[in-house]
C-alpha cells in the first residue's frame, strides 16, 4: 500500500478550504505551489482560485512575465477564466499569456458530433473574451470544427499578440482558404488538421512550422509566401497512393530553410526527387538538418540523393 505524502492530502481539501489556502498565500508563494495543477479536474475551483490570485493584485503592482492557464472546454468555467483573465490584462503589463483549451474527450474518440459542440463552445468562449484573446501571446486548441469557415481568420486578426498558435484535429465545415498574414507569429502547429488550403502569405517573424497530416487531399495544401525568418519545417504525412508527389524545390523556392523533417507514415515516399537545378540549390542552400522519418521498410533509398547533391551546408542527416 502507498503511503500518502503531503501532496495527496492537500489536493483531497474541499474547493473552498483550497482557495481560502491560496487567499493567504503571498501571490508568488501560491504560484510557485503545485496545488492548482493537481486539481484540474476541478474546475470549479480552478476558476475561484484563478479570480482570486489576479484580484489580488493591485493595478501597477508589478509587472506578470508569465500567465499560463490550461483548462477543458466544459461548461461556463472557461468562459468564467476568461473575464478574469481580461481583466488582469486591463490593469496590470502581462508579458506573455497563454491559452491551452483542452477537450474532455480524447482525439481518438471524439465523434463529429462532439468536435462541432466542442467548435460552437470554443466560438462563444472566444466572443465572451475578447479582452483575453487580444493580449494572447500562444494559445493552443484541439478537436474543433467550426461551422463559420471565417472564424479561423478571425483568430489571426483578434490575436495579434500571438507568437505560437496550435491547432490539432481541427476543421470547418465547409471548405476553406486560410490566408495567413500576421506579423507577430513565430510558431505555427497543425496537427491532423482539414483545412483545404493555407497560404503562409506574410508572416515576416516565422521561424517554425509544422504540418501534419493533408491524407484528405490529393496535394499538399501547404503555401509559403514572405517568410523571410523560416528555419524549421515538419511535413508528415500518410502518403495514400492517390496523393500527388511534393516538389520540395516549388514548395520551399521562397524559404531558407535550416532544418527540414519529413515524415512517412504511409503507402508510399511522397516526395518527388528532382534534378539539381537553381531553384532546388537556393531552397536547400542553408539547409543544416535533414531528418527522414518512419520511412517504409524495403524503401529504395536512392531518391534522397538529391537532398545530399542541393544542400553544400548540410551538417546531419537523419533516417529511420
Amino acid at each position: 500500500m502507498q503511503k500518502n505524502n503531503g501532496d495527496d492530502r492537500i489536493s483531497t481539501l474541499p474547493s473552498d478550504i483550497l482557495v481560502n489556502i491560496l487567499d493567504r498565500l503571498d501571490v508568488r508563494e501560491a504560484v510557485r505551489t503545485s496545488i492548482l495543477s493537481r486539481r484540474w479536474s476541478q474546475l470549479s475551483s480552478v476558476v475561484e482560485a484563478t479570480k482570486s490570485l489576479l484580484t489580488r493584485r493591485y493595478p501597477g503592482e508589478d509587472t506578470i512575465s508569465l500567465l499560463s492557464t490550461t483548462f477543458y472546454l466544459r461548461g461556463d468555467a472557461p468562459i468564467s477564466i476568461g473575464h478574469a483573465v481580461g481583466s488582469a490584462m486591463m490593469t496590470h503589463k502581462i508579458e506573455e499569456a497563454e491559452f491551452t483549451v483542452l477537450t474532455v474527450k480524447n482525439r481518438l474518440y471524439c465523434t463529429l458530433d462532439d468536435v462541432l459542440n466542442y467548435g460552437t463552445q470554443f466560438v462563444s468562449f472566444f466572443n465572451e473574451c475578447l479582452n483575453a484573446f487580444t493580449g494572447l501571446t500562444r494559445l493552443y486548441m484541439e478537436n474543433l470544427r467550426f461551422a463559420e469557415s471565417d472564424f479561423v481568420s478571425n483568430i489571426f486578426v483578434t490575436c495579434k499578440r500571438l507568437k505560437y498558435l496550435g491547432f490539432l484535429n481541427c476543421d470547418t465545415k465547409k471548405h476553406l482558404t486560410l490566408q495567413v498574414k500576421h506579423a507577430q507569429l513565430s510558431e505555427l502547429s497543425m496537427v491532423n488538421c482539414r483545412f483545404y488550403k493555407v497560404e503562409l502569405k506574410w508572416l515576416p517573424r516565422l521561424t517554425r512550422t509544422t504540418f501534419t497530416c493533408w491524407m484528405a487531399f490529393e496535394e499538399l495544401p501547404l503555401s509559403f509566401g514572405h517568410v523571410p525568418l523560416l528555419e524549421f519545417l515538419n511535413l508528415t504525412n500518410i502518403g495514400l497512393s492517390r496523393n500527388k508527389m511534393v516538389m520540395l524545390s516549388t514548395l520551399l523556392c521562397e524559404t531558407h530553410i535550416q532544418e527540414l523533417q519529413l515524415g512517412f507514415k504511409c503507402e508510399k515516399i511522397w516526395v518527388q526527387p528532382e534534378c539539381l537545378s537553381e531553384r532546388l540549390a537556393s531552397a536547400f542552400h542553408r539547409l543544416r538538418i535533414v531528418s527522414l522519418v518512419s520511412i517504409p521498410e524495403g524503401s529504395d533509398l536512392t531518391w534522397t540523393i538529391f537532398i545530399l547533391e542541393a544542400a553544400p551546408s548540410l551538417e546531419e542527416l537523419y533516417m529511420s
